[in-house]
């Protein structure tokens, strides 16, 4: 099993996305920088959180043209497993790897804080250790997390099961008030329609041991390295 971190200027999370992987793969994977031209033989690609190039175009913007995008892109078209995380999921839909787009949160500030997520998926690869429609615990630390798409690709995402996750408080509820940034449909996780490309704004690497309060990440990520051994 062999795993590959793309980083970018301005990344902040790629550390902790390699302790994540290690921790579950036994194995360290391999840094790879955004000016590579060549990717490493893997069979999993993480795009991390931060602030590529200081988000200074539109958050994941200039990220989405660097060299190694191009064969994180061929990759992902021939199936290969990508999980794109916060400034991730904005670079993969910048890349037009994931539908929609990411907007300034709805009350206009930073926001930091674990969330209750909710399981809206069957997807085995990524949600496979979860029951539908279980609550799970994930940070968030986001700006630009609103999640947005026109009605006719919002009902096609959650008509063919490509929503992976959608803010919810601790009792389940979707709604208004359990919606942290104004995504539509509390939308905070999608796959591509192939299902091997999986973007979500909160951070499982952030909550991968008691010592960070909590274990729900490391659950996510065991189950992915497992499912692709």
């Amino acid at each position: 099993m062999k795993a590959a971190v793309i980083v970018f200027p301005g990344s902040n999370c790629d550390r902790d996305m390699k302790v994540a992987l290690e921790l579950s793969m036994g194995a360290a994977p391999a840094m790879v920088w955004h000016g590579d031209s060549v990717l490493p033989e893997t069979d999993l690609i993480a795009i991390p959180g931060g602030f590529s190039y200081g988000d200074y175009l539109r958050c994941g913007a200039i990220a989405g043209n660097s060299p190694i995008m191009r064969e994180v892109v061929k990759k992902a078209a021939s199936g290969t497993p990508i999980l794109a995380v916060c400034n991730g999921f904005q670079v993969a839909t910048e890349t037009g790897m994931l539908p929609g787009a990411l907007l300034r949160n709805a009350n206009q500030k930073f926001i930091c804080k674990d969330v209750n997520l909710k399981v809206t998926s069957e997807n085995q690869r990524f949600v496979g250790a979860y029951e539908t429609n279980q609550i799970i615990r994930f940070p968030v630390a986001h700006h630009d997390g609103n999640f947005f798409a026109d009605d006719e690709t919002v009902e096609r995402l959650e008509g063919e099961g490509q929503i992976a996750f959608k803010y919810t408080d601790a009792d389940g509820n979707v709604n208004d008030g359990s919606n942290i940034n104004g995504s539509r449909n509390n939308i905070a996780g999608i796959y591509n329609k192939a299902g091997n490309i999986l973007g979500l704004m909160p951070h499982p690497e952030r909550l991968i041991s008691d010592q960070l309060g909590g274990i729900d990440g490391k659950t996510f990520f065991d189950n992915l390295i497992n499912s692709l051994n």
